[in-house]
């Protein structure tokens, strides 16, 4: 009997995957738990096995498909001489609409340019060149296409706008348009369209406001070359310090590790840090689970070894996912104050600065000292000010104290 294989969702707010890739094509031999696909989800690329064992009797969704929604059908296993299901389930997406051949002579739905028209009558075009002619008003009926069984595609689409010979003029619907200037479109990963909807969401419907704070830093920056001299193999970061820091400000300041919900403020018992790491695809938010039981170099090896899998869209589900408090740091990036937005449902996120060097006053006279500057955008619906400005005061008695984060 004929099995399934349908989009998994690997996160309860997932709603839509991007098929990246096929590691079998149709007809291979697959043994049950075997990997046969790459599914990239909103953080990461997640492996997708098979359940069973059999044939790949057919597959519904192609490489590359975006936006493909969760339980859709994307592919049948079938056993050794067993027929092929003739008709596609209905939730299947299928991998290329139907195409007719247009001969020269012309045929119903095609021209002479030997264009590639569906049947029904759409042009078999990429959405991208889709979108292109529809800014310059293109005609693609009229469009030889280069790409893939005579597909259109956008190089087609440019060089009809270009006004090159060996497009018919009737191609362009208006006058021929003004060539912009040059730019490359690169398409939404699911990461990416899925961080572009939270953080929206995020700005408009939470009441952000925020709080900031100069640390003082020149005995952390000492004790941390103490630290990295006299222990080779630990590498300690100024954000290492800060996470700890965080940690220990939660645990004195329960208040600000929680969220809003319509019936009550959830508050958590458990101190885990989501860090803010920049990947090829956009910010994805690790966590450090129970960071206020980790010492500071159990920190470090676990960042460094969570944000290198980040970058490489191999985090497991439950590595990104939860949290009760953000941090996001530009300072390595020499920024020295900015604000974060919230990273729902979360009711907090603290913006590190660079650590610099800047005049002060002590006890009447200007010297100098490093300051790192830290903002604290919080969710007024859950965090008042007074609680917010307690944390941010005790934060800052950590970091001002490093000797104190190692006990």
């Amino acid at each position: 009997m004929a099995t399934e294989i349908r989009l998994p969702a690997t996160s309860p707010s997932m709603t839509e995957g991007t098929l990246a890739r096929w590691l079998k094509k149709e007809g291979d031999t697959v043994s049950a738990g075997e990997v046969i696909a790459e599914i990239e989800t909103d953080k990461a690329l997640v492996d997708l096995e098979a359940e069973t064992g059999g044939v790949l009797g057919r597959v519904y969704v192609a490489d590359g498909a975006a936006a493909v929604p969760v339980d859709t059908v994307i592919a049948v296993i079938v056993q050794p001489g067993e027929t092929v299901p003739a008709a596609r389930p209905a939730a299947a997406m299928p991998l290329e609409p139907r195409v007719l051949a247009v001969a020269a002579g012309g045929a119903a739905g095609g021209d002479a340019t030997g264009t590639l028209i569906q049947a029904g009558g759409r042009v078999k075009a990429s959405p991208l060149a889709r979108r292109v002619a529809r800014m310059h008003d293109l005609n693609l009926t009229l469009l030889k296409g280069s790409g893939p069984r005579g597909r259109v595609v956008k190089r087609d689409v440019e060089v009809a706008l270009g006004a090159n010979a060996s497009v018919p003029p009737a191609a362009l619907t208006t006058a021929p348009a003004v060539v912009p200037s040059a730019y490359e479109e690169i398409p939404h990963s699911a990461m990416r369209r899925v961080i572009a909807q939270r953080l929206s969401e995020s700005k408009q419907q939470i009441p952000h406001f925020y709080l900031t704070v100069d640390c003082q830093i020149d005995e952390l920056l000492a004790l941390r070359r103490q630290i990295n001299a006299s222990l080779p193999a630990v590498k300690i970061s100024v954000n290492d310090f800060v996470v700890k820091a965080v940690a220990g400000a939660m645990r004195q300041v329960p208040a600000v590790n929680a969220s809003w919900t319509e019936s009550a403020v959830r508050r958590y018992s458990e101190v885990d840090i989501s860090v803010a790491v920049a990947t090829p695809n956009g910010l994805i938010t690790p966590v450090v689970h129970r960071a206020e039981t980790k010492s500071l170099g159990s920190i470090s090896a676990e960042i460094k070894e969570l944000a290198d899998r980040a970058r490489h869209g191999k985090l497991l589900p439950h590595e990104y996912q939860g949290g009760g408090f953000t941090i996001s740091n530009l300072g390595m990036h020499g920024i020295r104050e900015f604000a974060a937005i919230i990273n729902p449902p979360q009711a907090c996120n603290l913006a590190v600065g660079e650590g610099e060097v800047r005049p002060v006053v002590k006890d009447g006279v200007v010297t100098s000292a490093t300051l790192m500057t830290c903002t604290l955008s919080i969710d007024h619906r859950v965090v008042d000010g007074a609680v917010g400005a307690e944390f941010l005061s005790v934060f800052k008695r950590n970091i001002e104290n490093p000797l104190g984060l190692l006990v």
